[in-house]
């Protein structure tokens, strides 16, 4: 794995770029997990949203610092560890089946015997794509979040727009989203080095693809738990 990280972050900077395949991959990554991330995101900041109203209610008797704390938890976190997961189970399990299959039917030893790095040519554009897409789709995650929590604040909680970004505006900072913006670019590169790791290392028949594929979700899944605690703790102390 040590090794796959160095070969595909030193391709990066290294010819040929493949422009072709960064761009097939970017529009697989980000256009095709749009919607059910959109999908899915939005309901987890309803559940969020309810949830706190409810618990701040029999604690303190008043959840008027629910719109900014659940707007807060979305940002750094909410937003881009499931969009994370999202990915890994749609986008991680492709690649891992794509290369396994690719690996057992003796494809990437053509390439090779063509001259061709298998890591510059599968894992690089699949890197790029998936750091550049769980960027876009943090953001795009980070704000179907808000609208969704903004939308049950007016109709359930009764907080107007206006005094849900107030509120806010109190509790969330500018270095909230970037720091969202890092976790899913950390994120997005961790599924594509675990799929063609597993990938790379697949065995014969349906089964191997399978265990490939299972090995996939759940190494990438704990691994973007990991980054996401270590992330979260490093960035505690730049507020």
């Amino acid at each position: 794995m040590i090794a796959l990280i160095a070969e595909t972050i030193t391709g990066i900077f290294l010819p040929p770029s493949r422009r072709k395949e960064f761009f097939q991959q970017l529009y697989f990554v980000a256009n095709k997990s749009l919607l059910i991330i959109v999908f899915c995101v939005s309901f987890a900041a309803i559940v969020t949203i309810l949830e706190s109203s409810f618990h701040m209610k029999m604690v303190i008797q008043n959840d008027s610092m629910v719109p900014g704390f659940a707007a807060l938890l979305i940002l750094r976190e909410l937003g881009a560890v499931v969009t994370a997961l999202l990915l890994t189970s749609r986008v991680g399990a492709g690649y891992a089946s794509e290369v396994g299959s690719m690996q057992i039917t003796e494809q990437i030893d053509a390439l090779r015997m063509l001259g061709i790095d298998p890591v510059n040519y599968l894992v690089v554009p699949r890197f790029l794509a998936c750091v550049l897409g769980g960027i876009i789709l943090t953001i795009i995650a980070n704000m179907a979040c808000i609208g969704s929590a903004m939308l049950v604040s007016s109709s359930y909680l009764g907080y107007t727009p206006s005094m849900f970004l107030t509120s806010m505006d109190r509790f969330v900072q500018f270095k909230d989203m970037v720091f969202a913006i890092i976790k899913g670019a950390c994120f997005g590169g961790v599924i594509p080095l675990v799929a063609c790791y597993f990938g790379f290392r697949c065995e014969s028949g349906a089964e191997g693809v399978g265990r490939a594929t299972t090995n996939t979700v759940v190494v990438a899944s704990i691994a973007i738990i990991v980054i996401d605690f270590i992330l979260s703790y490093t960035f505690s102390y730049l507020y």
